[in-house]
């Protein structure tokens, strides 16, 4: 989106002037291929662009050759620390790798992973974390901090960059959201490669979520970044919905719902919280562009949400259907929502 450089993973581009993608990481055994692959479909069924599965140990690198052959999701091989399973993965297939080039081993080993990737067009992700900086970096500068974040990604890059490889990604995530804000706003003023943006260990599926749209949503509205994974202990598809969901608010990405409703108040006559759930529900599987909204007020229901395609309000024990603000009719309560559906389903693609 706003990188000067930009990469490829199995035809999707990343950085340049690309669009924003989501990623999410499969928790599963990655040799269990049945089970990866059944996850990665979910992923790419809610909309995920890029899968990264965990090499811990060469039976999962071995796995990679069948996962590829069953799945056409561009596939990252995350590594850390036996630059032989980096080897397997890029052997096997994988589309892409994400690495920290200084726990591998020596120079050596680098330089074969470097090569590797070269001679296969296989990008590789810098991943810098601010709980597992280098020990000189935390001595230097006292704590996990932008400055040192940065240092830790520069000695990468210049390591993989001595083995003639730049084809980079960078992340630079941290616990902090705003510490994380800050590393992305110094990475953008230093390095002219594709940023994965993240907030790192973010906790539950409630918690995670707002931190993660917080940082990653901040930064996105300042033109930084090129993809995102939001980072949840909970089911990872609810890693790319949550992901999808910040697109969508800084409306970066278009295909798809966008559904607005209005706050309880004393003057909503209906069960809107509800009727607004129901709705939510029902336009899950809807794919078209289009802005939909619930108003639980009659009165100012369609001029609040005049911009919405489609919508409806509601009243005592009925509401009406509208669309650009023009009120289409008055039904049940009970009807509502079919009503609005049938609306919407009625549109030509």
């Amino acid at each position: 989106m706003n990188s000067r450089k930009s990469i490829k993973i199995r035809g999707l581009e990343i950085g340049g002037a690309a669009p924003v993608s989501v990623q999410s990481m499969c928790n599963t055994k990655t040799w269990d291929v049945e089970a990866t692959v059944a996850q990665i479909n979910a992923f790419k069924a809610a909309g995920c662009d890029i899968v990264r599965i965990a090499i811990p140990d060469m039976k999962s690198a071995q796995a990679v050759s069948e996962i590829r052959e069953k799945t056409d999701m561009p596939l990252v091989a995350d590594i850390h620390f036996d630059y032989r399973l980096a080897l397997e993965a890029a052997e096997r297939g994988i589309d892409k790798i994400r690495i920290n080039p200084g726990n591998i081993g020596g120079s050596e080993n680098v330089k074969k992973v470097a090569d590797a990737c070269r001679k296969r067009n296989i990008p590789i992700r810098i991943g810098v974390n601010a709980g597992s900086l280098e020990k000189p970096l935390l001595e230097r500068y006292g704590h996990p901090c932008p400055e040192a974040m940065a240092e830790s990604a520069e000695g990468h890059i210049k390591l993989l960059n001595r083995y003639d490889f730049d084809d980079i990604c960078i992340s630079m995530k941290s616990s902090s959201v705003s510490m994380t804000v800050a590393n992305y706003r110094l990475a953008k003023e230093r390095f002219s490669y594709p940023l994965h943006l993240g907030v790192t260990e973010t906790g539950t599926s409630w918690n995670g979520t707002i931190q993660s749209a917080v940082g990653i949503g901040t930064l996105l509205n300042e033109g930084i970044g090129d993809t995102i994974r939001v980072s949840l202990t909970a089911d990872p598809v609810e890693e790319v919905k949550a992901g999808i969901a910040i697109l969508k608010a800084c409306g970066l990405r278009k295909n798809g719902v966008r559904f607005i409703s209005c706050p309880t108040c004393g003057r909503t006559e209906i069960d809107l919280i509800s009727l607004a759930a129901e709705v939510e529900e029902k336009l899950k599987d809807v794919s078209k562009d289009i802005t939909v909204a619930v108003m639980g007020c009659v009165v100012n229901g369609p001029g609040e949400a005049r911009e919405a395609d489609f919508g409806i309000a509601g009243g005592v024990g009925k509401g009406i259907l509208f669309k650009k603000g023009e009120v289409l009719g008055t039904y049940p309560y009970s009807e509502l929502s079919s009503r609005l559906m049938d609306l919407i389903n009625g549109i030509e693609d």
